[in-house]
């Protein structure tokens, strides 16, 4: 797989605010974006997945973690794809 480099510069002080090291507070990002990006419904599961740097199961994990449901589409929404067919 090819990849990209990218880097950024971020204050000394806020790795602490997570107590993370920059290694640790790279992949907590990483996460945390892909949880975010996946609720608003830009990315698929398994390309958030891939963003994390985890599994599938273990973006699912993730998304626990976050207090994030694993599907897509609200309850009503779901109901109302249902009450449509």
């Amino acid at each position: 797989m090819e990849t990209v480099r990218v880097s950024f510069e971020l204050p000394r002080s806020i790795f602490s605010a997570l107590r993370k090291d920059p290694e640790g507070f790279v992949q907590e990002m990483r996460i945390a974006a892909a949880v975010k990006w996946y609720e608003n419904g830009l990315i698929s599961q398994s390309k958030a997945a891939e963003i994390a740097g985890l599994s599938r199961t273990g973006f699912i994990d993730a998304l626990n973690r976050f207090k994030s449901s694993i599907f897509q589409y609200s309850a009503d929404e779901i109901v109302s794809e249902v009450s449509d067919h």
